[in-house]
């Protein structure tokens, strides 16, 4: 039998294609664990503070806001990936009976792509990096004395949305923590590092904002509904049972939508109105088919699912168009 004979340059070649293979596989894997498409959901509530900013007080550094938006980021990559760690049961399950682009997490570590593991630590160095810009934010920029506390709060509600013993999103009150965190504190965040106070018609605008991401985490326990049961996730969906939750989330999406109808009334500029009128339909046809019961449905859940991501976007894409 005569054996193949491979060179050392064949070999070295080899080696290096496995290698390189391995890291894109590896990156792939942490770029999906990541989500970036559902960071866009605290930039753009980040931004739209910055703007109100620039607007109402004449206040902008790019240093600053740079920093800023890069501290939301690694506290968003800490909550997402505190979540992929802790929340494994549940989303092997999920992903097993009711695969979904909007829930049940990235699937990349009942996947096997990634290690358990890595989803942990590259939280914990994640929210430590976010710290470290925000005492660069407060001490080296002085951005004022409520920087870190502003700051900290976020991370730590982020951190512990998941994270045990805490596990705020069994206690039936992450979803309204998950409202403030990305309605109101990002919006005040942007702004007071750019200002060094709040603006009281922040929390005003902030309203709908909060009220339409909390609605998209009410959206999305939906097609984990069932896996979260299994394991006892005693979410506010798994607490208040699937009739309350639409009824619920039906209050949310009239509250919002008022809210930003009626908003010219407290200061935003009138113009908002025709940039929200389109998300105000999408936001109606979501409720609308939701009263039909079409959302029982897999098909049309995974589309209003999306369609309510677009609703929480285009909310605070319309606050920004009105200032901009």
């Amino acid at each position: 039998m005569k054996y193949l004979r491979v060179n050392k340059s064949d070999y070295n070649f080899l080696h290096r294609l496995l290698m390189r293979h391995s890291w894109m596989k590896t990156f792939g894997g942490w770029l999906s664990l990541s989500r970036p498409s559902f960071h866009t959901v605290g930039i753009l509530p980040f931004i739209l503070g910055t703007v109100l900013a620039y607007k109402i007080a004449g206040s902008f550094s790019a240093s600053i806001f740079a920093l800023g938006a890069c501290a939301i980021i690694l506290i968003m990559l800490s909550t997402y990936h505190a979540g992929e760690y802790f929340d494994y049961r549940e989303d092997e399950i999920s992903h097993h009976y009711y695969r979904s682009k909007f829930a049940g997490g990235s699937g990349v570590i009942p996947g096997g792509k990634l290690p358990r593991a890595v989803a942990f630590w590259t939280s914990v160095i994640s929210i430590v990096l976010a710290g470290i810009l925000g005492i660069i934010l407060q001490f080296y920029f002085q951005t004022g004395r409520f920087t870190l506390l502003l700051g900290g709060l976020g991370a730590f509600l982020g951190f512990f949305y998941s994270t045990k013993p805490i596990r705020l999103v069994e206690r039936g009150l992450g979803e309204i923590f998950i409202g403030f965190c990305y309605g109101w504190l990002p919006v005040a965040s942007a702004y007071y590092i750019q200002t060094e106070t709040i603006h009281p018609i922040i929390h005003l605008i902030s309203i709908p904002i909060a009220l339409t991401i909390f609605n998209v985490i009410l959206l999305n326990e939906f097609p984990d509904y069932y896996a979260d049961k299994c394991v006892g996730k005693k979410n506010l969906l798994y607490r208040a049972g699937k009739k309350a939750g639409l009824m619920i989330y039906t209050a949310c999406a009239f509250s919002a939508s008022a809210a930003m109808l009626l908003s010219p009334l407290g200061g935003v500029p009138f113009k908002i109105i025709y940039f929200y009128l389109p998300v105000f339909i999408i936001s109606m046809f979501i409720v609308a088919t939701i009263f039909r019961q079409k959302h029982e449905e897999r098909k049309m859940l995974e589309i209003l699912c999306g369609l309510n991501i677009v609703v929480n976007l285009g909310t605070s894409l319309s606050f920004i168009l009105a200032y901009l």
